[in-house]
């Protein structure tokens, strides 16, 4: 029987109630992610088509390795698409920086040639529907329990690793959910900008960096995730994120660490350290 290791298998089994809703990948399929990105790495490519979304022009690609099948995104965008710097490489250093600060949002993602062009490979990941199908179709937001609890917590941790990434695309279509409300990130090359702008300000928070944009503040956040903030480095971002990005991105990142850690201490002023961390 042929074994397939699309991550969204594994998504489906979760059952609320039984473990802690902290990382939306359960601890099995985080355990399996050096597996998945070797498979993403030498699967042989049996087919692939066109996605048809996204001005990236993304292209699916089925994958098989001995007993396994699975599938991934594969994108190479590089240079100015739309008004917008795009590059394949910000999706692999979100995906290690996703790593390195344990936020397990983000699916696995490497870098793997296709059509002899080198590009971003990320899993497939099944997803029950979009924040943007969940707006247009009216689908109600849990309310109460720990789907709930979840939900709320995921959207201001998605926000404060947006604004430490200098993530200018987080939209309705990249916001994925699954079944139980557990929050999928895809969707990172608009990321890690560099220039004077997105080192003096962050793009969210009490007083974002868009002008017209209302105050997206992070109300509530997990301890160990700031502490890992708190932590980076030159160096241990440098190791992380390997040649995906310059020097200059990986000072942009450390930039908007100050950034963020302030506007944590801010709203801990406001609230209370109780309110804000977890």
């Amino acid at each position: 029987m042929t074994k397939k290791i699309l991550l969204g298998v594994f998504l489906s089994l979760v059952i609320i109630g039984s473990q802690p809703l902290s990382a939306q990948f359960l601890p099995e399929e985080i355990a399996q992610r050096e597996q998945l990105e070797n498979f993403l790495l030498t699967a042989e490519i049996i087919s692939f088509k066109e996605i048809g979304e996204g001005v990236t022009k993304p292209v699916r690609l089925f994958l098989k390795k001995d007993n396994m099948e699975g599938s991934g995104v594969w994108k190479n965008p590089s240079g100015i698409q739309g008004s917008y710097l795009e590059g394949w490489q910000y999706e692999i250093a979100a995906y290690r920086l996703d790593k390195l600060l344990g936020l397990n949002m983000i699916p696995p993602t490497v870098e793997r040639e296709f059509q002899g062009k080198r590009g971003s490979l990320q899993l497939w990941v099944e997803k029950e529907y979009s924040l943007l199908q969940v707006m247009e179709k009216n689908i109600p937001l849990p309310s109460t329990g720990p789907e709930a609890d979840n939900w709320e917590k995921k959207k201001y941790l998605s926000r404060a690793f947006d604004a430490l990434i200098a993530n200018e695309d987080r939209t309705q279509q990249n916001t994925l959910y699954t079944k139980d409300w557990r929050t999928i990130l895809i969707d990172h090359s608009r990321s890690f900008r560099s220039e004077e702008k997105y080192t003096k300000h962050i793009l969210f928070g009490l007083n974002p960096l868009r002008e017209d944009s209302r105050p997206l503040p992070f109300r509530k956040l997990p301890r160990e995730f700031v502490e890992k903030i708190r932590a980076l480095t030159f160096d241990s971002l440098k190791q992380a994120v390997g040649p995906y990005l310059t020097d200059r991105e990986i000072r942009a990142i450390l930039a908007r660490q100050k950034l963020v850690l302030k506007e944590i201490e801010e709203m801990i002023k406001i609230v209370g350290e109780d309110k804000v961390l977890y």
